[in-house]
């Protein structure tokens, strides 16, 4: 039996991989999640999926339950997302190096083969390069959220560097699919598509972005689990099709077929960069297929809405 941990299962990527990891009767899954933005209802009903309620930031949360199973892998999921979220709560998204702090302690002391980080594409900040490359595209954001999953992949590679813990750390940009918080742009704008109402964008909606499909994230992440290349090293994952999301808002409104009008709105003053385009040769090489569509992606997500309702 393989004990994997995930912490932040109950959110969009991470109950997403808990229900693929689980497909294999040889994997016992715990989840952890304090459910301030997780929810119940993403936790795969399983029989090798445990839940734990605990938060990783509080290091008597999750003391036990690293003292209870004996993990070989630990996906570290758990943070506080969402632009606008982090923004108003910095000191919130702040107190997340605690818990990336008592996992990476915790995998050392326990014999865990490996850790997996949920870093972000906002570590690269404003473009130098398109598309945003591994090595060679500097890490500049000075948000929060940012900075704080920039000192996450330093504390990832800093133990490996002292103690041998070998990582993975996966830089995540734009991912959607059937769990995503309503907040976010896609399932947001898909909602009102599918109810023909008004979709408001910020500023001239020229800002650009490219937007990955859940499952293409999830079996990235799971054959870079089984992939030795993979050890020790950053993973951009996401799509490469970069578009503007004022293309994106027409194509959701053209698949829904829907009538809704699109409205601009003032601009953020903070956290909207204007470019995002990963550099996905890694993952590629790694996933070994096709990219599923945002065409595909989006009408996929729109038959999950209608049958949900």
């Amino acid at each position: 039996m393989t004990n994997i941990l995930i912490t932040g299962g109950a959110g969009n990527i991470g109950s997403a991989i808990a229900n693929k990891l689980a497909e294999d009767a040889n994997n016992c899954i715990v989840i952890v999640d304090n459910l301030s933005t997780g929810n119940l209802a993403k936790i795969p009903k399983k029989e090798n999926v445990i839940f734990v309620k605990a938060n990783a930031n509080i290091y008597n949360d999750i003391v036990p339950i690293f003292g209870r199973y004996n993990f070989d892998y630990v996906f570290h999921y758990a943070a506080v997302v969402g632009v606008q979220r982090t923004l108003e709560n910095p000191m919130m998204v702040l107190e997340d190096i605690e818990g990336i702090k008592n996992i990476l302690s915790l995998s050392k002391n326990s014999g865990v083969k490996r850790v997996f980080f949920s870093s972000s594409s906002e570590v690269y900040g404003e473009p130098f390069e398109i598309p945003q490359n591994e090595k060679t595209t500097p890490l500049n954001s000075r948000l929060p959220y940012a900075i704080v999953k920039n000192v996450g992949e330093a504390f990832f590679k800093s133990y490996y560097q002292e103690y041998g813990l070998e990582y993975t750390i996966f830089r995540f940009f734009n991912t959607y699919g059937p769990n995503q918080s309503e907040d976010f742009v896609v399932p947001r704008f898909i909602h009102s598509a599918l109810k023909n109402e008004t979709i408001y964008l910020y500023g001239d909606g020229l800002q650009t972005r490219s937007f990955c499909y859940v499952d293409d994230n999830i079996d990235t992440c799971i054959k870079a689990m089984k992939d030795s290349n993979c050890v020790n090293d950053v993973l951009n994952v996401g799509s490469d099709k970069e578009m503007t999301i004022l293309d994106l808002a027409q194509q959701v409104i053209a698949i829904a077929n829907s009538s809704s009008k699109i409205i601009h709105l003032p601009p953020l003053k903070e956290g909207d960069m204007t470019r995002r385009c990963p550099d996905t040769t890694k993952m590629k090489a790694i996933l070994g297929r096709e990219l599923i569509s945002l065409e595909n992606g989006i009408a996929k997500l729109i038959q999950h809405y209608e049958n949900r309702n």
